[in-house]
């Protein structure tokens, strides 16, 4: 089989395409043809910034195919299944860069049906840190109406995770603020779901947010708290959330400590990695269930662009992610 590997720390440069045998599933493990991966800021930092964790990896998180051979106690998927992987290359040298991947059953998910390839292959790192951010504050799942009554402001909302925790949130039923940086940002996060949109470099994000949620916002997604927790302090309500995911803006962030203890704020980082078994699969199952509600979607009419990358050329699809692509950047590992 054909996979996209790399043995050293360092730029895209260090991809290779090789050959490698087709690996066979063990007990618990399912083996997948895959026909989309999809790529994660993830995926070019542990290349550039951490390095291989094995002799040789295929990195990748996300992807999307069919069963093509299953293991011993596997009765619940069977050949021809299609289904979406998540965290495939978590503590694995192989990801989703291969044209056929084994993996732990509790990683590869059901596709619904109607459910394209290139959806399948979005959601995986995007989408489920929506999720734990979304269910950072007061609620454990989401669905429709578990965020009934409940007002939410998505930092970056023109991002992959954004554009993913605006969908959700529409779907549970909260009414949704985002923040942008320009009149396309603006019309990307708009075809996502959001009620409100406010650009940052135009407006006073306060202001805006507090006329649109007098009391306050009850959960705050953020991407970049080093530039934003000021802000998020005085537009989140007491007893409120801000759940951040990424570093964007900086590594350092100071936070207002008095105005931050006064309205019991309650701050939550997250990554996926270190979520629990239980914060994952839920996670999982909820993703699905909105697939299947058609309440997730991908491409230009909601928000999220997809540029495609050949297999061959992974290298150009990391460049792409590292160089903030907006949208949703996937590698064709094969034809649908």
């Amino acid at each position: 089989m054909r996979a996209v590997v790399y043995t050293e720390t360092g730029p895209s440069s260090v991809l290779t395409l090789v050959e490698r045998d087709v690996p066979e599933p063990g007990p618990g493990e399912v083996r997948v043809r895959l026909v989309r991966a999809g790529v994660n800021p993830t995926d070019w930092k542990f290349r550039a910034v951490f390095g291989p964790a094995f002799d040789e990896v295929a990195p990748g998180q996300d992807g999307a195919g069919v069963v093509d051979a299953v293991g011993a106690g596997v009765d619940d998927l069977a050949v021809g299944d299609r289904v979406w992987l998540l965290l495939a290359q978590h503590q694995r040298p192989y990801g989703t860069a291969v044209e056929q991947t084994v993996q732990p059953r509790e990683r590869v998910h059901r596709l619904p049906d109607g459910a394209s390839f290139d959806l399948g292959a979005s959601l995986g790192v995007p989408a489920v840190t929506a999720h734990r951010a979304l269910t950072a504050g007061d609620v454990d799942r989401l669905g429709p109406g578990t965020l009934e009554g409940r007002t939410v402001l998505v930092a970056g909302g023109a991002g992959a995770v954004g554009n993913a925790a605006i969908q959700l949130a529409v779907w549970s039923g909260a009414t949704v603020v985002t923040t942008i940086s320009s009149d396309e940002k603006a019309r990307l996060a708009r075809a996502a779901g959001a009620h409100h949109v406010v650009n940052y470099r135009e407006q006073d994000v306060v202001a805006a947010v507090r006329e649109i949620a007098p009391d306050g916002v009850d959960l705050v997604v953020e991407v970049a708290p080093a530039q934003n927790f000021a802000i998020d302090v005085e537009v989140v309500r007491d007893h409120g959330t801000v759940a951040f995911y990424a570093n964007d803006g900086g590594d350092e962030a100071s936070l207002p400590v008095r105005a931050a203890f006064a309205n019991n704020l309650r701050l939550q980082g997250l990554i996926l990695y270190t979520l629990t078994p239980e914060q994952v699969a839920a996670g999982a199952e909820d993703v699905t269930a909105a697939v299947a509600a058609g309440a997730l979607r991908v491409g230009e009419e909601v928000g999220l662009p997809l540029h495609h990358h050949p297999l061959e050329d992974l290298a150009a699809a990391h460049d792409a992610v590292e160089a903030g692509t907006i949208g949703k950047v996937l590698v064709d590992v094969a034809d649908a």
